[in-house]
């Protein structure tokens, strides 16, 4: 049996989508393919693959150690997609973006999560045949459409009438998200209740940290900031959201946009070129703040709309499935073992 180390602290940082894909991976391992793979987390003995899903300078360190066999780096953010997420002084980010390339070079197999990022890992100096895309998925047992009978419960819960039209979004409360649009269509649809999930995950260096924390503590009436909900909790909130709303400037692959997929939600992004190479057609979309508040007016009032975007949602979540994924991962893993095999890299 192939042995696989994961070493990874994603999933140490609370409502960020790192986390959340480095968890669905784990479980579908060690439940579809528990026959095929032996998976350790954060071992330092002896791998045929070892797995880095976060760049902790131990890893880096423990990089350099045979026992580590064929060495997989999974790339979950570059430099330029930090930008507007966390706020370093000048010379610290300089040190920090060149330490995640080097991170990156260290491995002998590079995994990216939206094929859009390849040229830029080849900017880097990454050579273009070390690098493989594997989407991201969602497992249809943890966000799925609920029950007319459940979702009216949970209104019930959060005090919100049966027929009030809900908007929902998540992540991380800062600048990249593009919050301050998501505010300002709440201010501009006072009939329309606008939830967001997610919180402050880095804490005070968070970019624009002050003018997010005012922001959260004075929402508009209509607006609730419920903070970092817990993801068993979150395909609640996503069954009684009639429009699930991204505004975000920059993202590799959203888990969040994925478990809205999966629970049959429909989907409003921000018009970005990063969502076109993988689930182009599966949402609407609006280049900036007033294109995007059009299309929510619009579905309010349009039960038709909403329908065929439901739809699409679900469809998107069949191609993006555990099923689906746990056959690529399989023949991925299997692949890179007979080639640590035949370079000499596994004992």
């Amino acid at each position: 049996m192939i042995r696989i180390n994961m070493f990874s602290q994603a999933d140490s940082v609370k409502g960020q989508g790192v986390g959340s894909a480095y968890n669905e991976l784990i479980k579908l391992l060690r439940t579809r393919l528990v026959d095929e793979f032996y998976v350790t987390i954060n071992k330092y003995g002896n791998s045929d693959l070892t797995h880095y899903h976060t760049i902790n300078p131990t890893y880096y360190a423990n990089s350099f150690s045979p026992a580590r066999g064929r060495k997989i780096g999974y790339v979950h953010f570059l430099p330029d997609t930090l930008e507007g997420s966390i706020k370093l002084p000048g010379v610290a980010k300089k040190v920090f973006y060149n330490y995640v390339i080097d991170f990156y070079q260290r491995m002998d197999q590079i995994v990216v999560v939206n094929p859009i990022f390849i040229d830029k890992l080849v900017d880097y100096g990454i050579d273009r045949d070390k690098v493989k895309y594997i989407p991201n998925f969602v497992s249809k047992e943890k966000f799925y459409e609920e029950s007319l009978a459940s979702k009216n419960a949970f209104r019930h819960e959060l005090g919100i009438p049966l027929d009030k039209f809900v908007v929902f979004g998540d992540g991380q409360v800062q600048e990249r998200k593009g919050i301050d649009d998501f505010v300002k269509m709440a201010e501009a649809n006072p009939d329309v209740q606008f939830i967001w999930a997610g919180g402050f995950s880095f804490g005070k260096i968070t970019d624009g940290y002050d003018h997010y924390k005012q922001m959260v503590d004075n929402p508009p009436k209509n607006l609730t900031f419920a903070g970092i909900v817990d993801r068993a909790k979150l395909v609640n909130y996503l069954n009684i959201a009639d429009l699930f709303v991204l505004p975000s400037y920059d993202e590799l692959f959203p888990m969040s946009v994925l478990e809205a997929f999966s629970c049959g939600t429909p989907v409003l992004l921000r018009d970005l070129d990063l969502y076109k190479a993988i689930i182009d057609g599966y949402y609407m979309s609006g280049k900036d703040f007033g294109e995007m508040n059009q299309i929510l007016q619009k579905a309010v009032k349009d039960p038709q709309l909403l329908k065929k975007y439901s739809e699409l949602s679900n469809k998107a979540s069949q191609e993006y499935s555990e099923e689906r994924l746990a056959k690529i991962w399989n023949e991925f893993y299997h692949e890179q073992y007979k080639l640590g095999k035949e370079l000499g890299q596994i004992r």
